[in-house]
């Protein structure tokens, strides 16, 4: 199976906005609120990472895009913290490797970069997720940090690199 990773493009914003917001129902999340499902952002992917040192990585299999992972310099952050923002993968995506290869590819990214941290938030029915993070040396946090406008998440946690 053959995972093609590459930066995102403009015509990749519709796709990624339905892959987004289908990994919540995918998932059973109730309460959108608070969280990327409702933010505007999700709809413009393109745009918003042309801010300086953000990075958002899709992924394709069979030429058909499956997922997304990036890095944003969410405000108020610690120095040299960015955070991983975006990571969702589509059903036809999971279980093959696509998660992995954009999370490495997207924590390469940071260190080219100059991060020296990578901060992110979850919520609890990701937990799927949020393993695969602990055993890429994430620790969890008891409070949030920066202001990432996603109040309705409530697993905060950060990896030192």
């Amino acid at each position: 199976m053959n995972i093609n990773v590459r930066p995102i493009q403009k015509s990749d914003n519709a796709a990624l906005a339905i892959i987004i917001r289908n990994c919540f129902h995918d998932f059973g999340v109730k309460n959108t609120q608070g969280t990327v499902y409702t933010d505007s952002t999700t709809d413009n992917l393109y745009q918003l990472f042309q801010t300086p040192k953000s990075y958002l990585w899709v992924a394709e299999l069979e030429n058909e895009l499956v997922g997304c992972c990036g890095i944003f310099p969410t405000e108020n952050l610690p120095e040299n913290c960015t955070e991983l923002v975006k990571f969702y993968i589509s059903n036809k995506g999971r279980g093959k490797g696509v998660g992995r290869k954009l999370l490495a590819e997207t924590i390469e990214k940071a260190k080219e970069f100059g991060y020296s941290q990578i901060y992110l938030e979850s919520i609890p029915e990701f937990s799927t997720a949020v393993s695969i993070y602990e055993k890429q040396g994430f620790r969890h946090l008891e409070k949030p940090l920066g202001n990432s406008g996603h109040d309705g998440c409530d697993i905060w946690m950060l990896k030192e690199m």
